[in-house]
């Protein structure tokens, strides 16, 4: 029988609804600033297969592999053996994870004894072990980034609440009370997922229900293939670089070959370094969020349901033993850093075949701020995703001061930060005036973050990039601008490197710089009127307008 037009606008919306509303409970739920303030976390709903069907919009690289993600527990058990009071928990970078940081929860979802999908939530955790508080910048293996947790099937009512598993990651964090609670959040979040889908169940027939899952993927897959078709074919090339390996001086180079044939892409990343010894690698689940995320932004539309139908008009080839793809027991934590090459690398790429579809180098660095402190009675830990500005394109200036595309975090609100730690104050936080490229359409500005360290035992420690090379233009814009991190003490400066840790006195001053985004097109192209506009915002100085802007020295009056 065929589904039912009407019936399956509105299951399928509402499962989209349900998606978003476990966002919602999460992040709603959560204890710690990193998952409550800055929602670095995300949600999803899968078939009874572990196909992606419908997820919270939060986070597109924790989101855009999480099917392949639950792949790894699927492979492991059998999925017919599963109870509701079962739950599968990983974050093993190496078993599909992606890293140790995020931790992913999988419940599985009955309605009258049959399973018809799970509930997957997924957060960034403040602290998960490891060789220092929040983030260890001098890890050289996965072990020293914190716990490795495989594919693992475990029971809510036997191991949570007071059970082995709920008592072994309590024990081995620094931070217990944010990241149990947390932990808590997501299951809350899967429990609102199961209900919804229940519900529908119970109204429709469970059989109905799975078939709009069906047919949800398979109208992503349709329309994101008709996004692909209507671009050129052809193979274009492209390639970013990150600023070291946090040892030595020498950039990392991504490259890219996208090959547009008909109605399917295939990006391939020969060429590409080799894994280098620090946390800057990325597994093969980030790379594949990143590049299908850059893919879809760029050719085809923001309505389509981000579900498993993208993945199928698309390949993605990376050599084992590249920083995209590294053999065990290289450390990831930073991966989002290379992952933004790979994202740069194919946008420059799709640039030769829809110039006007792309958007210039933004900021594009995940910068990973870290304050800790040891007190008398344990740690307090505070963890901070910075993103900087955002690239130009052919038809508006990048935004300021935002998290780069691939994180999609939220500012952390001084007044939270006030509210759950004392050993630091926030003195300053500002958009920084002319940090941007130049062009018909200007980037997106930085902006700095700078923090007063009240009680000595503190430390900071970071990982960034893009203090030596600046986000790159397109079509005759300029280039964006660097960022830097420092300490300020009785007068001196201490620059940090991108990847780095230090001690901290009290009465430091620490002071994160981002940087700002590449324009789009000629200078010589920009309205008047923007160019007036940013003047009298502060954000442009005269001199500097007449020395990049013919149309501004050559006005009336001048």
């Amino acid at each position: 029988m065929a589904l039912d037009p009407t019936d399956y606008a509105v299951i399928s919306q509402a499962l989209a609804a349900a998606a978003r509303e476990m966002g919602e409970k999460l992040i709603r739920s959560a204890f710690s600033t990193i998952l409550r303030e800055a929602r670095d976390g995300s949600a999803a709903l899968l078939d009874r297969d572990g196909n992606t069907i419908a997820q919270a919009e939060l986070i597109p690289m924790q989101l855009g592999t999480i099917g392949s993600v639950f792949q790894a527990c699927a492979e492991t058990y059998d999925l017919d053996s599963l109870t509701e009071d079962d739950f599968f928990i990983i974050n093993d970078p190496y078993s599909g994870g992606q890293h140790l940081q995020d931790i992913f929860f999988f419940s599985p979802i009955f309605h009258e004894g049959q399973r018809v999908g799970f509930a997957a939530s997924v957060a960034h955790h403040l602290d998960i072990g490891g060789g220092s508080p929040g983030l260890s910048p001098n890890a050289r293996d996965v072990h020293s980034e914190g716990i490795v947790i495989p594919p693992t099937k475990f029971s809510y009512s036997r191991d949570w609440n007071g059970g082995i598993l709920e008592k072994f990651l309590r024990a081995n964090v620094r931070t217990p009370l944010q990241t149990m609670g947390d932990c808590d959040a997501q299951i809350a979040s899967n429990r609102v997922g199961a209900r919804r889908v229940g519900e529908l169940c119970s109204k429709y027939g469970a059989a109905k229900v799975m078939e709009v899952m069906t047919e949800f993927q398979n109208y992503s897959e349709r329309r994101f293939r008709a996004g692909i078709a209507a671009a050129p074919d052809g193979v274009y090339h492209g390639e970013d670089f990150i600023d070291d390996d946090g040892i030595g001086s020498e950039p990392v180079r991504v490259r890219a070959k996208v090959t547009i044939a008909g109605d399917r892409i295939e990006v391939d990343y020969e060429g590409t370094d080799a894994q280098v010894r620090t946390l800057l690698n990325a597994p093969l689940a980030a790379t594949m969020s990143a590049t299908v995320s850059c893919v879809k932004s760029v050719l085809t539309s923001p309505d389509i349901p981000f579900n498993a139908g993208v993945s199928r008009a698309i390949s993605v080839k990376v050599p084992k033993g590249t920083i995209l793809n590294p053999h065990y027991p290289a450390p990831v934590r930073a991966r989002m850093n290379i992952c933004y090459r790979a994202y740069n690398a194919t946008m420059k790429a799709l640039a030769q075949a829809v110039p006007d579809q792309v958007i210039a180098s933004g900021f594009d660095t995940t910068t990973s701020g870290c304050l800790s402190w040891l007190g008398p009675t344990g740690f307090s830990v505070y963890l901070e995703i910075y993103g900087g500005g955002y690239g130009a394109s052919s038809s508006a200036n990048g935004c300021d001061a935002i998290d780069m595309p691939m994180a999609n975090c939220a500012n952390t609100p001084v007044e939270a930060i006030d509210q759950d730690y004392s050993f630091f104050r926030v003195e300053r936080y500002a958009l920084e005036p002319e940090a941007y490229g130049h062009g018909a359409h200007r980037g997106g500005a930085g902006f700095q973050k700078a923090f007063r360290i009240l009680k000595d035992n503190a430390t900071v420690a970071l990982y960034s990039d893009r203090f030596r090379s600046e986000p790159q233009p397109l079509f005759g814009g300029t280039p964006g601008t660097r960022g830097a991190c420092e300490i300020h003490r009785n007068g001196e400066i201490i620059r940090l490197g991108s990847k780095d840790m230090r001690d901290l006195q009290k009465g430091d001053l620490v002071v994160f710089r981002l940087g700002g985004g590449a324009g789009y097109g000629a200078p010589a192209d920009r309205a008047l009127a923007e160019i007036e506009t940013d003047i009298a915002n502060g954000m442009l100085g005269e001199e500097t307008a007449r020395r990049i802007y013919p149309q501004f020295a050559g006005r009336g009056g001048a």
